[in-house]
């Protein structure tokens, strides 16, 4: 029973993060793409500081899968690579971290591309 309690925690952080961002897009000026990189830099900070991480063991997808959980994976990476390869590691690491993902959403973004009509606006 405890996986289900697990599956209400990850609904209620993800969708709070939902929410934070429907908030500041309905009462701010800010876009969405501002709103955006915002929630990956929150992600990275937060991360640094050692405040998402406690976060992602408590929420698991609710915590990984919003934007501010591509911040934290691309500060845990980056992490780990300077402290293997030293300076260049800052270069390398939020690439290899991120790697899996960024791929795999291209070559999915791709194959829908492929069976669906592209309408221009």
């Amino acid at each position: 029973m405890d996986w289900i309690l697990d599956y209400i925690w990850a609904f209620l952080v993800g969708g709070a993060f939902c929410v934070i961002a429907q908030i500041l897009l309905d009462k701010t000026s800010l876009s969405p793409a501002r709103i955006l990189v915002g929630y990956v830099v929150a992600g990275v900070i937060l991360g640094a500081v050692g405040l998402y991480a406690p976060l992602v063991e408590f929420a698991g997808a609710g915590a990984t899968t919003p934007l501010t959980g591509f911040g934290f994976l691309i500060a845990k990476g980056i992490r780990a690579a300077v402290d293997e390869n030293g300076l260049l590691g800052a270069l390398t690491g939020g690439l290899t971290a991120a790697a899996a993902g960024t791929a795999a959403a291209l070559c999915f973004g791709y194959l829908a591309a492929l069976f669906s009509r592209g309408k221009p606006k």
